[in-house]
């Protein structure tokens, strides 16, 4: 868990904290091609995540770099509790959810897929909230701006709720996400368009410790 960063405070934006991080995820990227065992699985928590795990896989060459990981998964949680609240659900209930992108405020959390349990069955998310234009702008504009709106509320980031997004997200790495897609910032093969090398997030499923970007969602 490399979680050693310059935080982002009130008024700043992830991006930021470039400058002040780069010096920090190329010494942890050095460090780690020095003396890490090569199966060692690492998820950058510090902003900007995708950026730093970029620099930080580019410094170990020797680690495989689907080793290197970003956490969006805090975004895709934001966004199941958003759509469980609307739905009045449990969280648990929904899934599914994609973010796709930066962990900024340029993400794009997409619904389009995700599926909720009500009543026993299971529904398209879309269908069951039957409110386009809600999915289309106050739901993606709320989860952008979750974090900013955490730091104005109590003038620092998130804690406690990035903490349990990571135990999410080394949870279902180590021991698979069954039948659920979870969101990852992964080096890019080029699906959908990205281009290639890029830390971005995709919807992935997750089996024998290996994650696979989902095809054609």
């Amino acid at each position: 868990f490399l979680v050693g960063a310059m935080p982002r405070k009130e008024g700043m934006e992830r991006k930021d904290l470039l400058s002040a991080n780069v010096r920090i995820f190329k010494e942890q990227g050095q460090a780690l091609d020095k003396v890490a065992r090569k199966d060692v699985k690492v998820l950058v928590v510090g902003n900007p995540a995708n950026t730093n795990a970029f620099i930080c896989s580019k410094y170990a060459p020797s680690i495989p770099k689907e080793n290197f990981t970003a956490m969006t998964r805090l975004d895709q949680n934001r966004a199941q509790s958003q759509l469980a609240a609307k739905l009045g659900v449990p969280v648990r209930d929904v899934k599914n959810v994609i973010i796709w992108g930066n962990h900024s405020s340029t993400q794009f959390p997409d619904a389009s897929n995700a599926l909720v349990n009500i009543g026993g069955a299971q529904k398209p998310v879309p269908a069951a909230i039957n409110d386009d234009e809600y999915l289309k702008s106050t739901f993606v504009s709320t989860v952008q701006k979750r974090g900013a709106a955490v730091i104005a509320a109590r003038k620092m980031s998130s804690a406690l709720s990035a903490a349990k997004a990571a135990s999410d997200h080394m949870r279902d790495w180590f021991l698979g996400s069954g039948d659920r897609w979870v969101s990852m910032g992964v080096v890019s093969d080029g699906s959908y368009g990205t281009p290639r090398d890029v830390v971005f997030s995709f919807p992935v499923t997750v089996s024998n410790g290996k994650w696979k970007i989902v095809e054609g969602s």
